[in-house]
């Protein structure tokens, strides 16, 4: 049975509670695959980052790449797992027809890193979303169905790239949270610089595991897997139509068939694969050719000493030692890149909150505008910090600094921002006998605006303002301005 999306009936969201594990899967950015020399990096022509080791020559032998258990353990830490001492490979004995051995290397009892949780934030609120475990494994190659009209391809450029997966209890219950728990996922690969978490690529993969039971049951219901979903948005939409086609079916008293499902992206439905296996199904058992490997206290303590600051400390100091509001801290500790941006240009000016407004405000609009990432903004975090004790100063208002001196500056990056003020007459006289001569101007003209503020309507206040601003020609100090139009007005 197919599933698409329609206008789920409420009541049916009231009566059933959805819950949901997810399984996601992280390539990692090591140099070389897991068990041997051969390249990783993305792309390259087909079958070019291959050798006898990758094609499962006969006599061939893995050895285990010591820069992917790290990056394992990277996560491991940043997600507060317990890290196994004794680590042992499993074959897993499933049919990929694009693994030349016929079976994947992977992790089964013992995974290097135990229990753990992730921090999600939905609506405002925060949780944590307790994993199961994070494992190691190789990835399979890629089965191409539309370059031969009668045959499959096979390309074996990512069979043994090295991949985490980190596996979740079922402990999320709604399609919202399950979008926060991967962008966190996103966001700590990337902050950790193990996986550039590019879904589109392939970098990160998702399955998700669904399951519907009546509300107040504590028995979880049949599981049904949605597999290799490539975008955060798509895990949303997917567990979105597959939830409601499960609620449907139970209203219908229909049994749900633990199975294994795809999502069709352009039809918006799930669709059946095939009947869900069980662990059993796999028959997995260790690999007899790769030893176990230990990982000491020592290394443990090496590892955790090379750790970046991660995201939740990163907000927690922006809001103790800047004193930003927690919404600007969180959103500047969203990704490394506006970290190292914010944190450059605080070098060059104290004024942490402003830096932090224009970061968040219009440099971010027009990196999206133009679909650039901050590492490519063309201003210099030393001119940012110009601009914005421009601002501070009062010799230019946020207004015209944002809306003409701001564009200007980013078709000529290196200008000084006081010099380019100057030539487009953008500074302002915060002289107050000056102002106050602007004020009468405008007073003077709207004798009956003047009289309605007077009688209550003290909303004016801004016509009065943005009056002030056109004849001086936006020269005026905004503060000054005001505190001169109160003073006139209230006489």
């Amino acid at each position: 049975m197919e599933a698409s999306i329609r206008e789920a009936p409420i009541q049916l969201e009231d009566k059933y509670e959805l819950v949901i594990g997810l399984e996601v899967h992280a390539q990692l950015s090591t140099q070389t695959k897991l068990f041997c020399g051969d390249s990783a990096s993305f792309g390259g022509a087909p079958n070019t980052h291959i050798s006898p080791i990758t094609l499962a020559y006969p006599g061939t032998l893995p050895r285990l790449n010591q820069e992917a258990m790290v990056a394992a353990v990277k996560m491991g830490l940043a997600c507060g797992c317990r890290i196994t001492e004794t680590n042992w490979f499993a074959r897993k004995h499933y049919f990929y027809p694009d693994l030349p051995k016929g079976y994947q290397t992977s992790q089964h009892i013992n995974n290097i890193c135990q229990g753990g949780e992730v921090k999600i934030q939905v609506n405002g609120v925060e949780r944590a979303v307790k994993l199961h475990h994070i494992h190691l494994e190789e990835d399979a190659g890629k089965s191409i169905h539309d370059a031969h009209p009668e045959k499959t391809a096979i390309d074996h450029n990512r069979a043994g790239v090295p991949l985490i997966e980190i596996v979740s209890e079922p402990d999320m219950y709604s399609a919202e949270e399950a979008y926060a728990f991967v962008t966190e996922i996103r966001k700590l690969v990337r902050f950790l610089g193990i996986c550039d978490g590019n879904m589109e690529e392939g970098s990160m993969r998702c399955d998700a595991n669904i399951s519907i039971r009546p509300r107040g049951e504590k028995k979880l219901g049949t599981k049904v897997e949605v597999k290799n979903l490539n975008s955060i948005r798509n895990v949303k939409r997917a567990i979105e139509i597959e939830a409601q086609r499960m609620m449907e079916m139970a209203e219908r008293g229909e049994t749900i068939q633990q199975q294994t499902r795809s999502f069709d992206v352009e039809r918006m439905i799930t669709f059946s694969l095939r009947s869900k296996e069980e662990a059993n199904d796999y028959r997995y058992f260790p690999d007899p050719d790769l030893p176990p490997f230990v990982i000491s206290a020592a290394q443990l303590e090496s590892i955790r000493s090379g750790m970046p600051e991660l995201p939740d400390a990163i907000q927690q100091r922006y809001m103790k030692d800047y004193q930003l509001p927690a919404y600007d801290a969180r959103l500047l500790s969203d990704e490394k890149e506006l970290v190292h941006y914010f944190e450059a240009t605080i070098q060059f000016t104290k004024q942490y909150k402003a830096v932090a407004n224009w970061i968040l405000g219009p440099i971010k609009a027009w990196l999206n505008e133009n679909n650039l990432n901050i590492d490519q903004f063309k201003l210099e975090p030393s001119q940012l910090a110009r601009l914005v004790e421009l601002v501070h100063s009062g010799k230019i208002s946020f207004s015209s600094a944002s809306s003409r001196l701001f564009p200007r500056l980013l078709e000529q990056p290196a200008a000084d921002p006081v010099t380019l003020a100057t030539s487009l007459q953008l500074l302002q006289d915060a002289g107050e006998d000056q102002i106050e001569q602007w004020v009468a101007e405008v007073l003077s003209k709207m004798p009956e605006k003047v009289a309605e503020y007077k009688k209550g309507k003290k909303g004016l206040i801004g016509l009065f303002m943005g009056e002030v601003k056109k004849v001086s020609k936006g020269k005026a100090d905004p503060k000054t301005t005001t505190a001169v139009l109160e003073q006139k007005l209230n006489q």
